[in-house]
């Protein structure tokens, strides 16, 4: 019975056949039945036949080659091919001219959409581009992505010049062809090697991070230097003079955006998703300053695309940008813009030109020359760089991958009649041919490579920080009066955020001053914890303070509507720290409930100690920081943010394990003391991972209010305990963590989880598309590494 249910990926693929041949069917007729209107919406008609007809055999033919183990991306452009004379312009010539006829005007359409395709695909290609990765491992990338860049390049450029006059449009311009050449054989997709190493769970490996920060140095050498050849084929000669101001106003470009522009595109996106109340404000602004850098490179006479691929780098480099936007543009990128580029794509590719054995012995060169150079220069580079022979192998296969990246150069050379289409069609072959072998390839050579102990430690270090609670945060509101609690609260904001140079914005409260002077005050005090957090941070996580991002608002008296108003630009978390945020008895005051009822997402609640002369805490070497912890998510949270604290300070980390309410002893025994093991080991796993010193300590027959006062008053700097907030009006953290505030003489900071209602702003995030605040309870937990 088991059997039958079972299915190959043959039949599975059988629904998506079928689907395919209906609607191909239906869009034909359509098409056809369209023939007989004279109207003006004719050509409107024909231009919705052909887009559907794209997004159908693309989608379908990608999701056929996806269950094979195949990039999707090469789907679509082999339904393109089939759409074209290849196949259906063979089998069925009147209807394929038809749908697709010649007609300048009419092609004039998809050809505009394919264009601007190119330009989204560029964008999302920028976005995927982490330099941070270029930067952690850049002594190896750089000699492989030189010699793979290099022996490639040569063997292209040697190869157009041996080419026959008849596949060149201009054979006086084989200069341009060349480098046209040259560069499509020298370039890897970035997006097919990820994939591979991604779903070989090697994305974090030492290899897998060479693989793919090579990929994006020799992605973004070749956009460079196809806008330069765009520059050169423009002016028609090799003009030293045009050259030189060619590539002069390419280096001024990366330079002045790679540092100004940066800036300024953080600033322009900030003001969108703070400002602008639209649906997809984001996204609107993006893709203006995606068509702005396109137009500044045209400008300068290279191609759009350079401006299109450096915008997404800055975009994805933005502090701000939220999964939800990128995955809003993603969608649309990928669900209409690349079926239709790659579907256009394969019809300018004619196969049947292929039947001539000099073509085809011509095209299976192209290919041998391509695969051998492109290997054997990564090869090289990984010898170089010390790599073992596996993983120099690895890497050559990896890099063989042209994929969508050789597709739009060629594209791109087809339209500027540099490449004739029986050039192009050779060059799309390569792309498909090689970009096939690759997975396979690095499947084979990945699953042959070991894990060094270093590297395993060094896993499993990185994979209990993603579970951590300060490391998801990515913006952080603080609000606070110039009480000394209150600048102790912008300094533990600094703390939090100044390792990774957390976005921050400050709503001074000013109870006896001017707002201003507040603001002056915190500001300092959080540049003081940011700078402590920079310097005491992990190798390759130092910020300077002076790129940081610190936003003041003074224009406005902080009650519960403008921390409200505020929260709804995206905020992962709350720090409050208030003079008088408990009354006399020892309840929350009016004013701490008035402003943690705007926010809904999780708080950090900073309380001044109960002992008499209480001072602010003095976090340094030799201080101490309890944390008490049972095994919960919000304990785990308040370790981590204590952990946090006192790797930038330098202070010791306590963790108490204190009995939850209804733990006893019985027949439950050895269980809870497995949990209470369990939770203080998964601490000391923290602390060694933050290199903090712990010690851990076991509480179990008091109250845990009463014992956490008491373990309080033995020399504790601070408290920082987790809680969960309760639904309701009212500011409600439970019994335990209002115990704890009313009656510690040391100062406590209470973590506390977001509120269980939360459906009004995550509708609102995803209505007007908001750099939301995430929920950390709906994210999946991170995947363990397993090794082979």
């Amino acid at each position: 019975m088991q059997a039958q249910t079972r299915s190959t990926p043959r039949f599975r693929a059988l629904p998506i056949a079928a689907f395919l041949c209906v609607a191909t069917a239906l869009a034909t007729t359509a098409a056809w039945g369209a023939e007989e209107q004279k109207s003006a919406g004719a050509s409107e008609a024909l231009f919705i036949a052909q887009i559907l007809l794209l997004l159908v055999v693309g989608r379908s033919f990608g999701e056929l080659l996806e269950r094979l183990g195949q990039p999707a991306v090469m789907g679509q452009l082999i339904g393109g091919v089939l759409l074209g004379p290849s196949l259906f312009g063979w089998l069925w010539p009147e209807a394929q001219h038809f749908i697709f006829p010649a007609d300048a005007a009419q092609k004039s359409m998809t050809v505009a959409m394919a264009d601007l395709g190119i330009l989204m695909l560029l964008l999302l290609t920028g976005m995927e581009t982490d330099l941070r990765l270029v930067r952690r491992v850049s002594a190896a990338c750089f000699s492989i992505s030189a010699t793979g860049i290099v022996l490639p390049f040569a063997c292209g450029f040697g190869l157009a010049q041996l080419l026959p006059d008849s596949l060149l449009p201009r054979p006086d311009q084989r200069l341009v062809a060349g480098l046209f050449l040259g560069t499509a054989l020298s370039i890897s997709s970035v997006k097919i090697v990820a994939i591979v190493v991604r779903e070989m769970n090697f994305m974090r490996r030492d290899l897998g991070q060479v693989i793919v920060a090579s990929a994006i140095i020799e992605d973004t050498i070749g956009w460079v230097v196809i806008a330069m050849t765009f520059g050169i084929a423009t002016s028609g000669t090799l003009n030293p003079m045009s050259l030189l101001a060619t590539v002069g106003g390419t280096i001024l470009f990366m330079v002045l955006s790679l540092t100004v522009g940066r800036r300024i595109v953080f600033v322009l996106i900030r003001w969108a998703n703070d400002t602008l109340r639209s649906e997809y404000a984001v996204i609107t602004v993006i893709l203006i300053i995606m068509g702005a850098m396109a137009l500044i490179t045209n400008f300068i006479g290279v191609h759009t695309v350079l401006g299109a691929f450096v915008a997404g780098i800055l975009v994805g480099e933005s502090p701000i940008l939220s999964d939800r936007i990128e995955s809003q543009l993603r969608g649309i990128i990928t669900a209409l813009f690349m079926p239709v580029f790659f579907g256009m794509a394969g019809l300018e590719a004619d196969l049947t030109v292929l039947a001539d054995p000099t073509l085809a012995l011509l095209t299976f060169g192209l290919i041998i020359v391509a695969s051998v150079g492109k290997f054997s220069g990564a090869f090289a580079g990984s010898r170089l760089a010390n790599l073992s022979w596996k993983e120099a192998f690895a890497v050559g296969s990896a890099m063989n991958a042209r994929g969508s990246t050789e597709v739009i150069v060629a594209t791109i050379g087809l339209s500027m009649n540099i490449l004739s289409h029986n050039l192009f069609t050779m060059i799309v072959t390569m792309a498909v041919a090689t970009t096939l072998m690759m997975p396979p390839m690095l499947r084979w050579a990945l699953s042959r490579i070991p894990l060094h102990p270093g590297e395993k430690e060094r896993l499993e270090r990185e994979t209990l920080d993603e579970r951590g609670f300060v490391a998801r945060l990515k913006r952080l509101l603080l609000v606070a009066d110039d009480s000394a609690i209150g600048r102790f609260t912008a300094q533990l904001a600094g703390l939090l955020g100044g390792a990774r140079g957390m976005p921050t914005t400050l709503l001074p409260l000013a109870a006896r001053s001017d707002p201003q002077s507040a603001a002056d005050s915190h500001l300092e005090a959080l540049k003081r914890g940011a700078r402590v957090s920079a310097s005491a941070a992990m190798e390759g996580e130092n910020l300077s303070v002076d790129h940081m991002q610190f936003t003041t608002r003074t224009d406005r008296q902080a009650t519960a509507e403008s921390v409200a108003e505020e929260a709804r630009k995206g905020y992962d978390l709350m720090l409050v720290g208030i003079d008088r945020a408990l009354t006399p008895k020892g309840a929350y005051s009016k004013k701490l409930d008035e402003l943690t009822s705007g926010f809904d997402g999780p708080l950090c609640l900073v309380f001044k100690g109960k002992s008499k002369g209480a001072r602010v805490p003095v976090l340094d070497q030799g201080s101490t920081i309890l944390v008490p912890v049972n095994g919960t998510e919000v304990s785990r949270r308040a370790a981590d943010v204590a952990l946090t604290m006192a790797r930038a300070t330098g202070a010791n980390v306590r963790a108490l394990y204190v009995q939850l309410t209804g733990q006893g002893s019985g027949s439950g025994t050895s269980l809870s003391h497995r949990h209470e093991e369990a939770t203080l080991k998964d601490v000391s796993d923290m602390a060694e991972r933050y290199g903090v010193a712990v010690k851990t300590d076991l509480r179990t027959r008091r109250a845990a209010a009463e014992t956490i006062c008491k373990e309080a008053a033995r020399g504790t700097a601070v408290v920082v305990m987790g809680v969960t907030q309760r639904s309701g009006k009212d500011l409600l953290l439970g019994e335990t963590a209002a115990g704890v505030v009313a009656r510690c003489e040391a100062p406590v900071v209470l973590v506390a989880a977001e509120r269980a209602r939360r459906g009004d702003t995550e509708a609102e995030a995803q209505r007007t598309g908001k750099a939301d605040a995430r929920d950390p309870r709906a994210e999946p937990s991170p995947k363990e590494y397993k090794p082979d």
